[in-house]
């Protein structure tokens, strides 16, 4: 009796198991049936090519497309007006899934395989209008399976601007819009499929300002004080800073105002810093740091210095067991086959790079999965990460060896290409959060990681403080 008993449960289990399995190619099949409509918002966003805090209409058309499908819709989150959150459903667990849509400045918007001079105000060079619309596919995915079955649960799409620097989850993190979520679930574009345990640095940005006193360079240069000494004063000291921090630390800087004629002594002049390492704390001591050679230039330049904490956002919290789910479902699903057109695509793309051709097989596969990755760029999902358990992922959505915020990613994400790389991402994302559902072991276990990595004695505290959104960061 005890070993029919043992047959019979494990009999459940696997017909259990097999049904499942059954109902997400189900799913994944509609959702692939919609891929020309989904497409089409993408490229509307990648047209726009909206700057962080100014995406107005491609946040408005994320919403509209939500709100038709019967999502509850929230703007204006954590006085951002291009920030919302899509809700469908009632109770727990609460899955949400993050979306993105802001491009970068002074990029060219073409997909083609060339460079050409920049024809536009901005470019999607981290490919986030595929982000916002694979993550909004998904939810609407994910939202019409739990509603034919009639299983409880919430699922929620965040709007998310200004990644790009603007560090807008930060700020929703602040007001504890993701304090009830349960998993939050992001990815974003890259050149090959991925779902190891990601990494990402800390980092504090801020714009310097140096106030002088004008004069005529030649005629009377003893009565100005450039600004823009000040700022040269403090870029050479902050170079000379770089041999005595952390190897893992990065600094880089832009002038973005440094006077407008040679004969003219410049009254202001300003300089934008970044400051990166894999620990908040590390970043906050080079921060302070960089603070104090910008009041030292100004002290030795005889002019004032202010400064504007632009955005500061955590490193990446990681959570195995979450990552482990999301890596199975990646593979599972699968990479990127390109046609033969898009070889050919990729190939130049490739000669661009400095390779003879492209690698597009590498866009076909999974990468093996690692608990451990070193880190160089930074997201504001790192906030979100030390709220509650998040875990995310890449496809390739760009030709195999593109680096981001480049023409060539700006490129393959008006065609096909990345049009592809989306999908997988949608699916991966609505298998993901039907997993969660599913089986909520999982998201009990997930969230005891979560608190061994955190901390029990954890209180999150933004690095950027208490300043209201910079909506104007890009102006």
């Amino acid at each position: 009796m005890k070993n029919l008993l043992s047959i019979l449960a494990v009999s459940f289990f696997f017909f259990s198991n097999l049904n499942a399995q059954k109902t997400k190619k189900s799913v994944l099949q509609k959702l692939d049936s919609q891929s020309e409509k989904f497409s089409d918002i993408a490229m509307e966003i990648w047209g726009l090519a909206e700057m962080g805090y100014q995406e107005e209409k491609s946040s408005a058309l994320l919403q509209k497309t939500l709100s038709d499908e019967g999502f509850t819709v929230k703007s204006g989150i954590a006085n951002i007006p291009t920030a919302f959150v899509a809700e469908y459903g009632s109770g727990g667990p609460v899955i949400a899934i993050l979306g993105e849509y802001d491009a970068l400045p002074g990029l060219s918007q073409q997909a083609i395989p060339e460079k050409k001079s920049a024809d536009g105000v901005a470019g999607h060079a981290c490919g986030h209008h595929l982000f916002g619309t694979a993550s909004t596919a998904a939810a609407i995915s994910v939202k019409n399976w739990l509603k034919e079955n009639k299983i409880e649960g919430t699922i929620r799409f965040y709007g998310c601007p200004a990644e790009e620097g603007g560090g807008a989850k930060v700020y929703m993190s602040r007001e504890g819009v993701f304090d009830d979520v349960d998993i939050a679930l992001h990815w974003h574009p890259s050149s090959q499929n991925a779902a190891s345990a990601a990494a990402a640095l800390a980092n504090i940005s801020a714009k310097f300002r140096f106030y002088g006193v004008s004069a005529h360079a030649a005629g009377a240069p003893e009565m100005g004080r450039s600004s823009l000494d000040g700022v040269e004063a403090m870029n050479a000291m902050v170079n000379m800073m770089r041999e005595h921090v952390p190897q893992e630390a990065r600094i880089h800087y832009v002038i973005t105002d440094g006077g407008k004629a040679p004969n003219v002594v410049p009254d202001f002049a300003e300089v934008y810093y970044y400051a990166r390492h894999n620990r908040r704390d590390v970043v906050r001591n080079i921060f302070n740091r960089i603070v104090k050679a910008g009041e030292g230039a100004a002290l030795g330049t005889g002019t004032k210095m202010e400064y504007e904490l632009v955005n500061g956002v955590h490193e990446l919290l990681p959570n195995l067991t979450l990552q482990k789910l999301v890596h199975d479902n990646l593979s599972n699903i699968g990479g990127v086959s390109y046609s033969e057109e898009e070889k050919a695509f990729a190939d130049k793309i490739a000669i661009s790079l400095g390779q003879e051709s492209a690698n597009t097989e590498r866009a076909m596969t999974v990468q093996p999965f690692k608990e451990t990755a070193r880190a160089y760029g930074s997201t504001d999902v790192g906030d979100v990460s030390f709220v509650v358990p998040t875990v995310g992922f890449g496809t390739a959505t760009w030709v195999p060896g593109t680096s981001a915020h480049s023409w060539q990613a700006v490129a393959a994400g008006g065609t096909s290409i990345g049009k592809k790389g989306m999908m997988v991402a949608a699916k991966t994302l609505t298998a993901t959060a039907m997993d969660l559902f599913s089986n909520q072991e999982l998201i009990a276990k997930a969230k005891i990681e979560f608190e061994e990595r955190r901390g029990s004695d954890f209180v999150y505290k933004p690095l950027l403080g208490d300043r209201s959104p910079a909506l104007d960061y890009r102006k």
